[in-house]
């Protein structure tokens, strides 16, 4: 099937289902996953037959800051290299899945605490393509991208999410793209080739945050400041863990909890990803 015959296909079939689309967090780590075959592009792939096949994608990239929040709305994202220093390989991805205006105007309507804007403009950035391409290689789902607004706090987002509740019920796969523990000023750089390495700051917090999780502790992980020293260590700057609260804040309450590619690197990073339902 090609592109635009999976635009056609998926455009105007947004109804009702009986079963629940699960809903991911993704930690994404290097642009380098995005073309590498190692054991968390193995495991995004793995994920993608283990669960519904999608009418649609939704991302909220932990790259796409915004003032206000805005969606795609194009029939077909450009691929956005939002990245500098790596192998003119990583550059040469195009990734030609195709958009969902519908989709994207559907979801504008359904959030009423905010102001949503159609964006014309942006795309798929590396948040979102490198790990969507191991999951849909034939780019046959269209995928959307709702930025996140920079000016806001945690209880903002994990409120803002709840009022996209419904798309599950009409196969959307919401991924939430960033990485739980993310300090790149403190990354062991000559220990990123390493298996798996970990600060014990970064394990400990990793730990602290699974345990939360599978727990149902919500208020405590949209307020991680008050968590102490770990946390403020693993999340300097929020952009990388907002994307965390939109999927906690999906999760309903007969949903299962489970945990994949739980691993830290160079030190102060950790790819450790979650799958509510």
């Amino acid at each position: 099937m090609n592109n635009l015959s999976a635009f056609n296909r998926f455009t105007n079939e947004l109804k009702e289902q009986d079963e629940l689309m699960p809903v991911l967090f993704i930690g994404h780590g290097s642009p380098m996953n995005g073309i590498e075959d190692n054991e968390f592009s193995q495991r995004w792939k793995a994920m993608a037959k283990e669960i519904p096949v999608p009418k649609a994608a939704l991302v909220i990239s932990a790259h796409w800051l915004s003032k206000g929040t805005r969606i795609t709305a194009m029939d077909f994202p450009k691929t956005i290299h939002d990245f500098g220093g790596f192998p003119q390989e990583l550059f040469d991805v195009q990734y030609p899945a195709p958009g969902d205006v519908q989709l994207a105007r559907e979801t504008k309507s359904i959030i009423s605490s905010t102001q949503v804007e159609l964006d014309h403009d942006w795309g798929l950035d590396h948040g979102a393509w490198t790990i969507i391409r191991h999951m849909y290689p034939e780019a046959n789902i269209p995928v959307l991208q709702l930025s996140i607004d920079y000016t806001k706090g945690p209880q903002y987002h994990y409120d803002l999410a709840k009022e996209i509740y419904s798309l599950r019920k009409k196969g959307v796969l919401i991924i939430g793209s960033g990485n739980m523990v993310h300090n790149l000023r403190m990354v062991a750089w000559d220990k990123l080739n390493e298996n798996e390495y970990g600060y014990d700051w970064a394990l400990q917090m990793n730990e602290k945050f699974k345990d939360l999780i599978g727990n149902g502790k919500h208020d405590q992980l949209i307020n991680y400041q008050s968590l102490g020293r770990e946390a403020l260590l693993s999340i300097p700057t929020p952009e990388h863990y907002w994307p965390l609260l939109y999927t906690l804040s999906l999760k309903g309450n007969k949903d299962d909890v489970s945990f994949f590619n739980d691993k830290a690197v160079g030190g102060s990073l950790t790819m450790t990803s979650v799958k509510f339902g």
